[in-house]
Protein backbone atom coordinates (compact mmCIF):
# COMPACT_ATOMS: atom_id res chain seq x y z
CA UNK A 1 0.00 0.00 0.00
CA UNK A 2 0.96 3.23 -0.80
CA UNK A 3 1.37 6.59 1.11
CA UNK A 4 -1.46 8.14 -0.63
CA UNK A 5 -3.57 5.25 -0.84
CA UNK A 6 -2.85 5.07 3.32
CA UNK A 7 -3.46 8.85 4.09
CA UNK A 8 -6.64 8.51 1.76
CA UNK A 9 -7.97 5.47 3.81
CA UNK A 10 -7.17 7.36 6.77
CA UNK A 11 -9.03 10.37 6.10
CA UNK A 12 -12.51 8.57 5.63
CA UNK A 13 -12.20 6.36 8.48
CA UNK A 14 -11.77 9.79 10.29
CA UNK A 15 -14.83 11.41 8.93
CA UNK A 16 -17.05 8.30 9.41
CA UNK A 17 -15.73 8.28 13.00
CA UNK A 18 -16.80 11.94 13.15
CA UNK A 19 -20.20 11.55 11.97
CA UNK A 20 -20.76 8.51 14.14
CA UNK A 21 -19.87 10.59 16.66
CA UNK A 22 -21.96 13.10 15.70
CA UNK A 23 -20.26 16.00 18.07
CA UNK A 24 -19.93 18.00 14.71
CA UNK A 25 -22.24 18.80 12.02
CA UNK A 26 -22.11 16.86 9.23
CA UNK A 27 -21.15 19.69 6.84
CA UNK A 28 -18.57 20.64 8.89
CA UNK A 29 -17.43 17.14 9.11
CA UNK A 30 -17.35 16.62 4.79
CA UNK A 31 -15.49 20.66 4.81
CA UNK A 32 -12.74 19.69 7.30
CA UNK A 33 -12.09 16.09 5.41
CA UNK A 34 -11.96 18.01 1.54
CA UNK A 35 -9.40 20.36 3.42
CA UNK A 36 -7.46 17.20 4.26
CA UNK A 37 -7.95 15.76 1.49
CA UNK A 38 -6.30 18.61 -0.58
CA UNK A 39 -3.53 19.25 2.29
CA UNK A 40 -1.72 15.68 2.19
CA UNK A 41 -2.63 15.91 -1.50
CA UNK A 42 -4.52 13.28 -2.33
CA UNK A 43 -7.39 15.45 -3.57
CA UNK A 44 -5.89 17.56 -6.49
CA UNK A 45 -6.50 21.15 -6.37
CA UNK A 46 -8.13 21.48 -9.30
CA UNK A 47 -10.42 18.41 -8.22
CA UNK A 48 -11.24 19.90 -5.15
CA UNK A 49 -15.13 21.34 -5.99
CA UNK A 50 -16.25 19.66 -8.71
CA UNK A 51 -18.59 18.26 -6.40
CA UNK A 52 -20.38 21.66 -6.15
CA UNK A 53 -21.06 20.53 -10.65
CA UNK A 54 -21.91 16.77 -9.76
CA UNK A 55 -25.42 15.69 -11.09
CA UNK A 56 -26.22 14.34 -7.47
CA UNK A 57 -26.00 17.33 -6.14
CA UNK A 58 -27.96 19.18 -9.10
CA UNK A 59 -30.63 16.41 -8.29
CA UNK A 60 -31.05 16.59 -4.75
CA UNK A 61 -31.48 20.05 -4.26
CA UNK A 62 -33.79 20.43 -7.58
CA UNK A 63 -35.75 17.32 -5.82
CA UNK A 64 -36.62 19.22 -2.53
CA UNK A 65 -38.02 22.28 -4.89
CA UNK A 66 -40.01 20.14 -6.40
CA UNK A 67 -41.34 18.49 -3.25
CA UNK A 68 -42.01 21.48 -1.56
CA UNK A 69 -44.07 22.91 -4.12
CA UNK A 70 -45.81 19.42 -4.46
CA UNK A 71 -46.53 20.31 -0.97
CA UNK A 72 -47.32 23.47 -1.24
CA UNK A 73 -50.11 22.75 -3.64
CA UNK A 74 -52.20 20.63 -1.19
CA UNK A 75 -53.10 18.20 -4.09
CA UNK A 76 -51.91 15.47 -1.52
CA UNK A 77 -53.99 16.54 1.23
CA UNK A 78 -56.93 16.13 -1.23
CA UNK A 79 -55.61 12.34 -2.28
CA UNK A 80 -55.37 11.34 1.08
CA UNK A 81 -58.87 12.43 2.16
CA UNK A 82 -60.17 10.80 -0.73
CA UNK A 83 -58.52 7.41 -0.90
CA UNK A 84 -57.41 6.88 2.31
CA UNK A 85 -59.43 8.94 4.81
CA UNK A 86 -59.92 7.03 7.92
CA UNK A 87 -56.27 5.23 7.65
CA UNK A 88 -54.99 5.85 11.28
CA UNK A 89 -52.53 3.14 12.13
CA UNK A 90 -48.83 4.09 11.37
CA UNK A 91 -47.76 0.91 10.56
CA UNK A 92 -50.51 0.66 8.16
CA UNK A 93 -49.73 4.01 6.66
CA UNK A 94 -45.64 2.97 6.71
CA UNK A 95 -46.63 -0.06 4.68
CA UNK A 96 -48.75 1.48 2.10
CA UNK A 97 -46.53 4.58 1.52
CA UNK A 98 -43.28 2.39 1.44
CA UNK A 99 -45.26 0.09 -0.96
CA UNK A 100 -46.22 2.73 -3.18
CA UNK A 101 -42.76 3.89 -3.64
CA UNK A 102 -41.36 0.15 -3.99
CA UNK A 103 -43.54 -0.48 -7.17
CA UNK A 104 -43.23 2.80 -8.53
CA UNK A 105 -39.23 2.84 -8.41
CA UNK A 106 -39.22 -0.10 -10.58
CA UNK A 107 -40.97 2.26 -13.45
CA UNK A 108 -39.40 5.60 -12.70
CA UNK A 109 -36.62 6.99 -10.92
CA UNK A 110 -36.40 6.24 -7.28
CA UNK A 111 -35.65 10.00 -6.47
CA UNK A 112 -38.90 10.65 -8.54
CA UNK A 113 -41.08 8.21 -6.71
CA UNK A 114 -39.71 8.86 -3.43
CA UNK A 115 -40.48 13.49 -4.41
CA UNK A 116 -43.77 12.77 -5.00
CA UNK A 117 -44.67 10.59 -1.94
CA UNK A 118 -42.69 12.71 0.91
CA UNK A 119 -45.68 14.82 1.24
CA UNK A 120 -48.14 12.45 1.90
CA UNK A 121 -45.96 10.87 4.23
CA UNK A 122 -45.60 14.69 6.09
CA UNK A 123 -49.49 14.44 5.71
CA UNK A 124 -50.26 10.87 7.23
CA UNK A 125 -47.23 11.65 9.83
CA UNK A 126 -49.33 14.89 11.28
CA UNK A 127 -52.65 12.79 11.53
CA UNK A 128 -51.25 9.95 12.93
CA UNK A 129 -49.43 12.38 15.49
CA UNK A 130 -45.82 10.72 14.55
CA UNK A 131 -42.68 12.26 13.69
CA UNK A 132 -42.14 11.91 9.80
CA UNK A 133 -38.55 10.47 10.85
CA UNK A 134 -40.90 7.61 11.35
CA UNK A 135 -42.12 7.04 7.21
CA UNK A 136 -38.99 9.16 5.17
CA UNK A 137 -36.03 6.59 5.71
CA UNK A 138 -38.04 3.37 5.00
CA UNK A 139 -39.32 5.19 2.18
CA UNK A 140 -36.02 5.51 0.93
CA UNK A 141 -34.75 2.55 1.33
CA UNK A 142 -38.30 1.66 -0.27
CA UNK A 143 -37.43 2.90 -3.15
CA UNK A 144 -34.01 1.81 -3.45
CA UNK A 145 -35.33 -1.58 -3.56
CA UNK A 146 -37.90 -1.26 -6.10
CA UNK A 147 -35.33 0.25 -8.49
CA UNK A 148 -33.99 -3.45 -8.16
CA UNK A 149 -37.49 -4.81 -10.15
CA UNK A 150 -36.20 -3.79 -13.47
CA UNK A 151 -33.35 -2.39 -16.24
CA UNK A 152 -34.88 1.16 -15.69
CA UNK A 153 -35.18 1.09 -12.10
CA UNK A 154 -31.59 2.47 -11.06
CA UNK A 155 -28.50 2.90 -13.01
CA UNK A 156 -26.67 0.30 -11.90
CA UNK A 157 -29.02 -2.43 -13.36
CA UNK A 158 -28.51 -0.22 -16.93
CA UNK A 159 -24.65 -0.42 -16.68
CA UNK A 160 -24.68 -4.24 -15.71
CA UNK A 161 -26.74 -5.06 -18.94
CA UNK A 162 -23.97 -3.18 -20.75
CA UNK A 163 -21.37 -5.55 -19.27
CA UNK A 164 -23.07 -8.67 -20.42
CA UNK A 165 -23.32 -7.57 -23.64
CA UNK A 166 -19.89 -6.39 -23.70
CA UNK A 167 -18.72 -9.76 -22.00
CA UNK A 168 -21.39 -12.51 -23.66
CA UNK A 169 -22.90 -10.56 -26.80
CA UNK A 170 -26.35 -10.26 -25.19
CA UNK A 171 -27.52 -7.69 -22.68
CA UNK A 172 -30.26 -8.43 -19.63
CA UNK A 173 -33.19 -7.35 -20.90
CA UNK A 174 -36.21 -5.29 -19.12
CA UNK A 175 -37.33 -7.83 -16.34
CA UNK A 176 -34.09 -9.93 -16.17
CA UNK A 177 -33.94 -8.70 -13.04
CA UNK A 178 -37.68 -8.69 -11.42
CA UNK A 179 -37.77 -12.63 -10.00
CA UNK A 180 -34.85 -11.32 -8.06
CA UNK A 181 -35.70 -7.49 -7.80
CA UNK A 182 -39.26 -8.52 -6.52
CA UNK A 183 -38.59 -11.32 -3.96
CA UNK A 184 -35.86 -8.61 -2.32
CA UNK A 185 -38.37 -5.41 -2.43
CA UNK A 186 -41.46 -8.15 -0.52
CA UNK A 187 -38.64 -9.08 1.95
CA UNK A 188 -37.76 -5.33 2.80
CA UNK A 189 -41.30 -4.05 2.50
CA UNK A 190 -42.03 -6.71 5.56
CA UNK A 191 -38.80 -6.01 7.10
CA UNK A 192 -39.28 -2.55 7.48
CA UNK A 193 -43.16 -3.31 8.63
CA UNK A 194 -41.99 -4.89 11.74
CA UNK A 195 -38.50 -3.09 12.52
CA UNK A 196 -39.25 0.47 11.64
CA UNK A 197 -38.68 0.72 15.67
CA UNK A 198 -35.06 0.38 14.83
CA UNK A 199 -34.77 3.71 13.66
CA UNK A 200 -34.98 6.53 16.42
CA UNK A 201 -37.25 9.15 16.58
CA UNK A 202 -36.32 12.22 14.93
CA UNK A 203 -37.18 15.53 14.33
CA UNK A 204 -36.14 18.46 12.06
CA UNK A 205 -34.64 20.81 14.18
CA UNK A 206 -36.66 24.42 13.42
CA UNK A 207 -35.70 27.29 14.45
CA UNK A 208 -36.34 28.17 18.53
CA UNK A 209 -37.92 30.96 17.51
CA UNK A 210 -40.18 29.71 15.18
CA UNK A 211 -41.36 27.19 18.26
CA UNK A 212 -41.39 29.83 20.63
CA UNK A 213 -44.39 31.87 18.78
CA UNK A 214 -47.00 28.81 18.65
CA UNK A 215 -50.61 30.61 18.13
CA UNK A 216 -53.72 28.06 18.23
CA UNK A 217 -56.35 30.02 18.17
CA UNK A 218 -56.53 32.09 14.97
CA UNK A 219 -60.07 32.94 13.89
CA UNK A 220 -60.29 33.76 9.82
CA UNK A 221 -63.35 33.76 7.49
CA UNK A 222 -64.40 32.07 4.54
CA UNK A 223 -66.89 32.20 2.14
CA UNK A 224 -68.78 29.51 0.21
CA UNK A 225 -68.71 30.64 -3.10
CA UNK A 226 -71.49 30.12 -5.67
CA UNK A 227 -69.36 27.76 -7.85
CA UNK A 228 -67.82 26.15 -4.76
CA UNK A 229 -67.47 22.41 -4.02
CA UNK A 230 -68.73 23.02 -0.50
CA UNK A 231 -72.05 23.79 -1.17
CA UNK A 232 -73.82 20.87 0.03
CA UNK A 233 -71.33 19.54 2.72
CA UNK A 234 -71.76 19.50 6.10
CA UNK A 235 -69.83 21.11 8.88
CA UNK A 236 -68.92 18.28 10.14
CA UNK A 237 -67.32 17.13 7.09
CA UNK A 238 -65.57 20.50 7.03
CA UNK A 239 -63.56 19.94 10.79
CA UNK A 240 -62.66 16.70 9.52
CA UNK A 241 -60.61 17.68 6.92
CA UNK A 242 -58.54 19.56 9.41
CA UNK A 243 -58.32 16.45 11.78
CA UNK A 244 -59.95 18.24 14.18
CA UNK A 245 -57.59 21.04 14.78
CA UNK A 246 -60.05 23.98 13.67
CA UNK A 247 -63.62 24.41 14.15
CA UNK A 248 -66.70 26.10 12.75
CA UNK A 249 -67.74 28.66 15.52
CA UNK A 250 -70.34 31.02 13.28
CA UNK A 251 -72.29 30.60 10.13
CA UNK A 252 -73.63 33.69 8.60
CA UNK A 253 -75.59 33.11 5.78
CA UNK A 254 -76.35 35.46 2.20
CA UNK A 255 -79.44 37.30 3.93
CA UNK A 256 -77.03 38.05 6.90
CA UNK A 257 -78.92 35.92 9.11
CA UNK A 258 -76.79 33.69 11.85
CA UNK A 259 -77.54 29.88 11.94
CA UNK A 260 -75.81 27.54 14.80
CA UNK A 261 -72.75 25.30 13.38
CA UNK A 262 -73.74 22.00 14.46
CA UNK A 263 -72.34 19.16 13.00
CA UNK A 264 -74.80 18.36 10.48
CA UNK A 265 -75.69 22.03 9.05
CA UNK A 266 -75.41 22.21 5.29
CA UNK A 267 -73.55 24.43 4.05
CA UNK A 268 -75.16 27.08 1.58
CA UNK A 269 -73.69 28.99 -1.52
CA UNK A 270 -73.58 32.44 0.27
CA UNK A 271 -72.41 30.95 3.51
CA UNK A 272 -69.67 33.01 5.17
CA UNK A 273 -68.03 30.77 7.79
CA UNK A 274 -65.71 31.88 11.18
CA UNK A 275 -63.46 29.47 12.16
CA UNK A 276 -60.95 28.67 14.50
CA UNK A 277 -57.97 26.84 14.93
CA UNK A 278 -53.89 26.95 14.42
CA UNK A 279 -53.33 28.21 11.17
CA UNK A 280 -51.90 25.10 9.38
CA UNK A 281 -55.72 23.37 10.47
CA UNK A 282 -57.35 26.16 8.96
CA UNK A 283 -55.47 26.68 6.06
CA UNK A 284 -56.24 22.69 5.38
CA UNK A 285 -60.13 23.35 6.11
CA UNK A 286 -60.13 26.34 3.57
CA UNK A 287 -58.14 24.76 1.04
CA UNK A 288 -59.58 21.09 0.79
CA UNK A 289 -63.37 22.17 0.57
CA UNK A 290 -64.16 24.30 -1.79
CA UNK A 291 -64.44 27.54 0.60
CA UNK A 292 -62.69 31.17 0.07
CA UNK A 293 -60.52 33.32 2.64
CA UNK A 294 -61.78 36.43 0.42
CA UNK A 295 -64.14 37.78 -2.43
CA UNK A 296 -60.85 40.22 -3.81
CA UNK A 297 -58.39 37.88 -4.88
CA UNK A 298 -58.02 39.00 -7.91
CA UNK A 299 -55.11 40.74 -7.80
CA UNK A 300 -53.28 38.14 -5.49
CA UNK A 301 -53.72 35.35 -8.41
CA UNK A 302 -52.55 37.60 -11.00
CA UNK A 303 -49.08 38.80 -9.38
CA UNK A 304 -49.13 35.50 -7.25
CA UNK A 305 -45.04 35.36 -6.72
CA UNK A 306 -45.04 39.04 -5.13
CA UNK A 307 -47.91 38.65 -3.26
CA UNK A 308 -47.43 37.19 0.24
CA UNK A 309 -48.80 36.07 4.04
CA UNK A 310 -47.51 38.11 7.22
CA UNK A 311 -48.02 37.47 10.62
CA UNK A 312 -47.83 40.60 12.72
CA UNK A 313 -48.84 42.10 16.15
CA UNK A 314 -50.47 45.17 16.60
CA UNK A 315 -48.31 47.67 19.00
CA UNK A 316 -49.33 49.97 21.73
CA UNK A 317 -49.36 53.14 19.91
CA UNK A 318 -51.13 51.76 16.39
CA UNK A 319 -53.96 53.51 14.55
CA UNK A 320 -55.39 50.53 14.17
CA UNK A 321 -56.86 49.89 17.96
CA UNK A 322 -59.96 50.38 18.60
CA UNK A 323 -60.83 50.66 14.83
CA UNK A 324 -61.78 47.56 12.35
CA UNK A 325 -61.22 46.25 9.32
CA UNK A 326 -64.63 47.08 7.74
CA UNK A 327 -64.09 50.82 9.01
CA UNK A 328 -60.92 51.62 8.27
CA UNK A 329 -61.85 50.10 4.50
CA UNK A 330 -58.20 48.37 4.98
CA UNK A 331 -58.50 46.51 1.62
CA UNK A 332 -59.16 49.48 -0.49
CA UNK A 333 -56.67 52.76 1.26
CA UNK A 334 -53.86 49.68 1.96
CA UNK A 335 -54.39 46.51 -0.79
CA UNK A 336 -53.68 44.52 2.55
CA UNK A 337 -56.64 41.65 3.16
CA UNK A 338 -57.17 40.79 6.69
CA UNK A 339 -56.81 36.89 6.56
CA UNK A 340 -57.14 36.02 10.08
CA UNK A 341 -57.12 37.34 14.07
CA UNK A 342 -56.17 35.89 17.12
CA UNK A 343 -56.54 37.94 20.60
CA UNK A 344 -55.14 35.70 23.74
CA UNK A 345 -57.84 33.44 25.54
CA UNK A 346 -60.50 35.11 23.76
CA UNK A 347 -63.06 33.51 21.01
CA UNK A 348 -64.80 36.05 18.51
CA UNK A 349 -68.28 35.82 17.39
CA UNK A 350 -68.55 38.84 15.14
CA UNK A 351 -67.37 38.98 11.32
CA UNK A 352 -64.19 39.38 10.56
CA UNK A 353 -64.29 42.94 9.70
CA UNK A 354 -66.03 43.37 12.47
CA UNK A 355 -63.38 43.37 14.67
CA UNK A 356 -61.97 45.99 17.01
CA UNK A 357 -58.41 45.89 16.90
CA UNK A 358 -56.49 45.72 20.04
CA UNK A 359 -53.42 46.34 21.51
CA UNK A 360 -51.47 43.04 21.47
CA UNK A 361 -53.59 41.24 18.98
CA UNK A 362 -52.09 38.92 16.66
CA UNK A 363 -52.99 39.48 12.78
CA UNK A 364 -52.14 38.04 9.42
CA UNK A 365 -52.08 40.16 6.29
CA UNK A 366 -51.89 39.17 2.79
CA UNK A 367 -50.62 41.67 0.03
CA UNK A 368 -47.83 43.10 -1.97
CA UNK A 369 -44.48 41.88 -0.41
CA UNK A 370 -42.77 45.12 -2.00
CA UNK A 371 -45.62 47.00 0.22
CA UNK A 372 -45.94 45.54 3.37
CA UNK A 373 -42.97 46.53 5.36
CA UNK A 374 -44.15 50.70 4.49
CA UNK A 375 -47.85 49.89 5.60
CA UNK A 376 -46.72 48.28 8.83
CA UNK A 377 -44.41 50.61 9.87
CA UNK A 378 -47.09 53.41 8.67
CA UNK A 379 -49.45 51.64 11.34
CA UNK A 380 -47.26 50.50 14.19
CA UNK A 381 -47.59 47.16 13.40
CA UNK A 382 -44.87 44.92 14.45
CA UNK A 383 -43.63 41.93 12.09
CA UNK A 384 -43.20 38.58 13.84
CA UNK A 385 -40.50 35.98 13.05
CA UNK A 386 -40.79 34.28 9.76
CA UNK A 387 -42.38 31.00 10.30
CA UNK A 388 -44.01 29.99 6.83
CA UNK A 389 -47.69 29.93 6.89
CA UNK A 390 -49.60 29.29 4.07
CA UNK A 391 -53.24 30.87 5.34
CA UNK A 392 -54.08 32.67 2.42
CA UNK A 393 -51.68 32.00 -0.20
CA UNK A 394 -52.38 31.78 -3.67
CA UNK A 395 -51.35 27.89 -5.02
CA UNK A 396 -51.86 26.55 -8.27
CA UNK A 397 -53.36 23.27 -7.89
CA UNK A 398 -52.35 20.14 -9.96
CA UNK A 399 -49.65 21.76 -11.66
CA UNK A 400 -47.01 20.76 -9.42
CA UNK A 401 -47.92 17.11 -9.41
CA UNK A 402 -48.34 17.55 -13.48
CA UNK A 403 -44.74 19.00 -14.15
CA UNK A 404 -43.02 16.44 -11.70
CA UNK A 405 -45.07 13.13 -13.61
CA UNK A 406 -43.90 14.83 -16.52
CA UNK A 407 -39.97 15.01 -15.26
CA UNK A 408 -40.34 11.53 -14.10
CA UNK A 409 -41.78 10.34 -17.87
CA UNK A 410 -39.02 11.47 -19.63
CA UNK A 411 -36.56 10.26 -17.36
CA UNK A 412 -38.08 6.97 -17.54
CA UNK A 413 -38.65 6.71 -21.67
CA UNK A 414 -34.36 8.07 -21.92
CA UNK A 415 -35.53 11.88 -23.16
CA UNK A 416 -33.55 13.27 -21.04
CA UNK A 417 -31.40 12.15 -17.68
CA UNK A 418 -32.59 12.69 -14.17
CA UNK A 419 -30.52 15.96 -13.08
CA UNK A 420 -31.97 18.52 -16.40
CA UNK A 421 -35.21 16.88 -15.91
CA UNK A 422 -35.18 18.11 -12.51
CA UNK A 423 -33.52 20.46 -12.41
CA UNK A 424 -35.89 22.15 -14.98
CA UNK A 425 -38.61 20.87 -13.32
CA UNK A 426 -37.57 23.03 -10.10
CA UNK A 427 -37.84 25.80 -12.53
CA UNK A 428 -41.08 25.43 -13.45
CA UNK A 429 -41.95 25.30 -9.96
CA UNK A 430 -40.87 28.75 -9.60
CA UNK A 431 -41.65 30.01 -13.12
CA UNK A 432 -45.48 29.29 -12.69
CA UNK A 433 -45.60 30.38 -9.19
CA UNK A 434 -46.09 26.66 -7.63
CA UNK A 435 -43.42 27.88 -5.46
CA UNK A 436 -42.53 31.51 -4.71
CA UNK A 437 -39.49 32.43 -5.13
CA UNK A 438 -38.77 33.84 -1.69
CA UNK A 439 -39.33 30.48 -0.37
CA UNK A 440 -36.97 28.32 -3.00
CA UNK A 441 -33.62 29.22 -1.20
CA UNK A 442 -35.69 27.73 2.50
CA UNK A 443 -36.47 24.30 0.90
CA UNK A 444 -32.66 24.27 -0.49
CA UNK A 445 -31.10 22.71 2.44
CA UNK A 446 -27.51 24.09 2.14
CA UNK A 447 -25.56 21.84 4.77
CA UNK A 448 -26.49 18.84 2.77
CA UNK A 449 -25.96 20.25 -0.51
CA UNK A 450 -22.61 21.26 1.09
CA UNK A 451 -21.90 18.11 2.73
CA UNK A 452 -22.22 15.97 -0.83
CA UNK A 453 -20.13 18.17 -2.66
CA UNK A 454 -17.53 18.07 -0.47
CA UNK A 455 -17.32 14.19 0.10
CA UNK A 456 -17.77 13.64 -3.30
CA UNK A 457 -13.84 14.42 -4.37
CA UNK A 458 -12.95 13.13 -0.88
CA UNK A 459 -14.61 9.99 -1.81
CA UNK A 460 -13.19 9.42 -5.25
CA UNK A 461 -9.62 10.28 -3.81
CA UNK A 462 -9.72 6.33 -3.11
CA UNK A 463 -10.06 5.91 -6.79
CA UNK A 464 -7.80 8.78 -8.03
CA UNK A 465 -5.30 7.07 -5.62
CA UNK A 466 -5.66 3.83 -6.37
CA UNK A 467 -7.05 2.50 -3.48
CA UNK A 468 -10.67 0.72 -5.28
CA UNK A 469 -7.36 -1.09 -7.27
CA UNK A 470 -5.91 -2.41 -4.09
CA UNK A 471 -9.48 -3.74 -2.89
CA UNK A 472 -10.22 -5.54 -6.01
CA UNK A 473 -7.01 -6.94 -5.81
CA UNK A 474 -7.96 -7.97 -1.73
CA UNK A 475 -11.28 -9.59 -3.11
CA UNK A 476 -10.15 -11.44 -6.15
CA UNK A 477 -7.31 -13.13 -3.90
CA UNK A 478 -10.05 -13.82 -1.06
CA UNK A 479 -12.67 -14.94 -3.39
CA UNK A 480 -10.62 -17.37 -4.71
CA UNK A 481 -10.39 -19.59 -1.65
CA UNK A 482 -14.62 -20.07 -1.39
CA UNK A 483 -17.42 -22.07 -2.73
CA UNK A 484 -19.59 -20.21 -5.30
CA UNK A 485 -22.07 -18.83 -3.38
CA UNK A 486 -19.18 -17.59 -0.65
CA UNK A 487 -18.01 -15.65 -3.67
CA UNK A 488 -21.37 -14.44 -4.83
CA UNK A 489 -22.37 -13.00 -1.23
CA UNK A 490 -18.43 -11.73 -0.85
CA UNK A 491 -19.29 -9.68 -3.99
CA UNK A 492 -22.49 -8.55 -3.17
CA UNK A 493 -21.12 -7.49 0.14
CA UNK A 494 -18.38 -5.54 -1.15
CA UNK A 495 -20.50 -3.57 -4.14
CA UNK A 496 -22.44 -2.69 -0.94
CA UNK A 497 -19.49 -1.09 1.23
CA UNK A 498 -18.07 0.82 -1.43
CA UNK A 499 -21.22 2.02 -2.90
CA UNK A 500 -20.71 4.92 -0.22
CA UNK A 501 -17.76 6.20 -1.47
CA UNK A 502 -17.85 5.85 -5.39
CA UNK A 503 -21.68 6.54 -5.61
CA UNK A 504 -23.70 2.95 -7.14
CA UNK A 505 -23.06 3.89 -10.80
CA UNK A 506 -18.90 4.18 -10.57
CA UNK A 507 -19.17 1.13 -8.03
CA UNK A 508 -20.84 -1.09 -11.05
CA UNK A 509 -18.43 0.58 -13.39
CA UNK A 510 -15.77 -0.89 -11.13
CA UNK A 511 -16.44 -4.11 -9.39
CA UNK A 512 -18.89 -5.57 -12.57
CA UNK A 513 -15.29 -6.44 -14.22
CA UNK A 514 -13.92 -7.88 -11.41
CA UNK A 515 -17.08 -10.29 -10.88
CA UNK A 516 -16.71 -11.26 -14.12
CA UNK A 517 -12.78 -11.75 -14.59
CA UNK A 518 -13.36 -13.90 -11.32
CA UNK A 519 -16.52 -16.15 -12.29
CA UNK A 520 -15.22 -16.79 -15.79
CA UNK A 521 -11.61 -17.66 -14.11
CA UNK A 522 -13.61 -20.21 -11.61
CA UNK A 523 -15.77 -21.74 -14.72
CA UNK A 524 -18.99 -19.79 -13.53
CA UNK A 525 -21.52 -18.32 -15.71
CA UNK A 526 -21.17 -14.08 -14.72
CA UNK A 527 -24.82 -13.57 -15.12
CA UNK A 528 -25.39 -14.10 -10.83
CA UNK A 529 -22.19 -12.18 -10.35
CA UNK A 530 -23.25 -9.56 -12.75
CA UNK A 531 -26.85 -9.11 -10.69
CA UNK A 532 -24.38 -9.34 -7.60
CA UNK A 533 -22.79 -6.20 -7.97
CA UNK A 534 -25.69 -4.38 -9.71
CA UNK A 535 -27.75 -5.50 -5.90
CA UNK A 536 -24.82 -4.45 -3.87
CA UNK A 537 -24.40 -1.10 -5.61
CA UNK A 538 -28.18 -0.40 -5.74
CA UNK A 539 -28.69 -1.49 -1.69
CA UNK A 540 -26.78 1.34 0.28
CA UNK A 541 -28.53 1.32 3.33
CA UNK A 542 -25.61 2.38 5.82
CA UNK A 543 -25.25 6.27 5.04
CA UNK A 544 -26.74 8.93 3.67
CA UNK A 545 -24.27 10.08 0.82
CA UNK A 546 -24.72 6.76 -1.22
CA UNK A 547 -27.37 7.55 -2.35
CA UNK A 548 -28.97 10.45 -3.41
CA UNK A 549 -32.45 9.47 -1.76
CA UNK A 550 -30.72 8.55 1.69
CA UNK A 551 -29.65 12.03 1.36
CA UNK A 552 -33.43 13.43 0.30
CA UNK A 553 -34.75 12.44 3.58
CA UNK A 554 -31.95 13.43 5.86
CA UNK A 555 -32.83 16.95 6.65
CA UNK A 556 -36.38 16.60 6.45
CA UNK A 557 -36.65 13.55 8.45
CA UNK A 558 -34.18 14.90 11.23
CA UNK A 559 -31.85 12.09 10.87
CA UNK A 560 -28.50 12.01 11.88
CA UNK A 561 -25.55 10.42 10.11
CA UNK A 562 -25.70 7.75 12.15
CA UNK A 563 -29.03 6.99 12.69
CA UNK A 564 -28.55 5.05 8.74
CA UNK A 565 -26.99 1.55 9.71
CA UNK A 566 -29.32 1.44 12.89
CA UNK A 567 -31.90 0.43 10.33
CA UNK A 568 -30.10 -0.14 7.48
CA UNK A 569 -27.20 -2.65 8.74
CA UNK A 570 -29.86 -5.42 9.42
CA UNK A 571 -31.80 -4.81 6.04
CA UNK A 572 -28.55 -5.07 4.21
CA UNK A 573 -27.79 -8.56 6.23
CA UNK A 574 -31.10 -9.53 5.08
CA UNK A 575 -30.84 -8.87 1.23
CA UNK A 576 -27.24 -10.67 0.86
CA UNK A 577 -29.45 -13.72 3.13
CA UNK A 578 -31.99 -13.47 0.65
CA UNK A 579 -30.29 -12.71 -2.44
CA UNK A 580 -27.68 -14.90 -2.79
CA UNK A 581 -29.86 -18.10 -3.02
CA UNK A 582 -32.02 -16.11 -5.14
CA UNK A 583 -29.68 -15.71 -7.79
CA UNK A 584 -28.35 -19.23 -7.66
CA UNK A 585 -32.11 -20.41 -8.46
CA UNK A 586 -32.30 -17.83 -11.08
CA UNK A 587 -29.31 -17.41 -12.75
CA UNK A 588 -27.46 -20.89 -11.90
CA UNK A 589 -23.81 -20.95 -12.59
Amino acid sequence: MTIPQMLAFLIIAGMMVAFIMGRWRYDLVAVCALLAGILVGVVPFEYAFVGFSNDIVIIVGSALVVSAAVARSGIMEILIRRYVPRLSSPRVQLIILVTIVTVLSAFVKNIGALAIMMPIAFQMARRSRVSPSMFLMPMAFGSLLGGLMTQIGTSPNIIVSSVRQELTGTAFTMFDFTPVGAILAAVGIVFLAFFYWLLPERRREDSGMDKAIEIKNYTTEAHVLPDSSAIGKTVGDLQSAADGAAMVTGIVSASGRRRTPLPDATLKAGDILLIEGDPEALDKMVSQTGLSFAERRGGAQRDSGNIGVIEAIIGESSGLIGASAQELTLFDRTGLNLIAISRRDQRFTKRLGEIRFQNGDVILLQGHLKRIPELLREWDILPLVERGLRLGSVRNGLVPLAILLIAMAATAFGVVPVAPAFFAAAALMILTGALPLRDVYNQIDGPILVMLACLIPVSESLQLTGGTDLVAALLTATAVTLPGWGALALIMVAAMAVTPFLNNAATVLVMAPIAAAFATGLGYSPEAFLMAVAIGAGCDFLTPIGHQCNTLVMAPGGYRFGDYWRLGFPLSILVVLAAVPALMVVWPF
